[in-house]
C-alpha cells in the first residue's frame, strides 16, 4: 500500500505551525485541509485527551459561529497522535490566508471563561473528560508561535522539505 500524504511530512523537521495538509475537489469547491501542530512531534510531550477534548469543543463552537468562516467550516478535530488538530474548510485557501482566524480563535480558547460548551452528559459522550485549564495554557503558548510566524527562521506555514 502507498503512504498516504500526511505520513511523508518530515514530523523529525516538524516544528508547531500552521500548515497546508492537503486540498480536495468535492464537486465544484476545494476543501482545504490545515494541520494546525501545537507541538514538536517526537520532541515534545503530545496533549493529553482531556485539554484536546475541551480545545475541540471550544474551538468547534467558535469556528461555526464565525461570521466570515462559519458557513465554510466543515471539521475541526484531534489528530491521533496528540500534536495538534485538524482544519477543514471550504475553499482554497493558504495558511496565511487563516492565520488572523487562527490568532482570533486561540485568544478566544485562551481568555475563555464559563461552562464549556456542550460539557454535558446530554450533548457529550464523554463530558467528564475536560480540562480548562490546561485548554487554555495551550492556547497561550500556540498564540505565541502564531503571533511570532514570521520571527522564525524555518517556515511555519509551510512543511518541512
Amino acid at each position: 500500500m502507498e503512504k498516504i500524504a500526511s505520513f511523508t511530512i518530515d514530523h523529525i523537521r516538524l516544528q508547531p505551525g500552521v500548515y497546508v495538509s492537503r486540498k480536495d475537489q468535492v464537486g465544484d469547491q476545494v476543501i482545504t485541509t490545515f494541520d494546525l501542530r501545537m507541538t514538536s512531534p517526537n520532541e515534545e510531550p503530545v496533549m493529553n485527551a482531556a485539554e484536546m477534548h475541551t480545545i475541540e469543543h471550544l474551538a468547534a463552537t467558535f469556528l461555526r459561529n464565525h461570521k466570515e468562516y462559519g458557513s465554510r467550516t466543515i471539521y475541526f478535530g484531534p489528530m491521533g497522535c496528540r500534536t495538534g488538530f485538524y482544519l477543514l474548510l471550504a475553499g482554497n485557501l493558504a495558511s496565511r490566508e487563516i492565520l488572523p482566524l487562527m490568532v482570533e480563535l486561540f485568544a478566544f480558547i485562551r481568555d475563555f471563561e464559563g461552562e464549556v460548551p456542550g460539557a454535558s452528559a446530554r450533548d457529550c459522550g464523554n463530558y467528564l473528560d475536560m480540562n480548562l485549564g490546561m485548554a487554555k495554557y495551550l492556547a497561550a503558548r500556540y498564540l505565541k508561535v502564531l503571533e511570532q510566524i514570521d520571527s522564525y527562521p524555518e517556515s511555519r506555514l509551510e512543511y518541512p522539505q
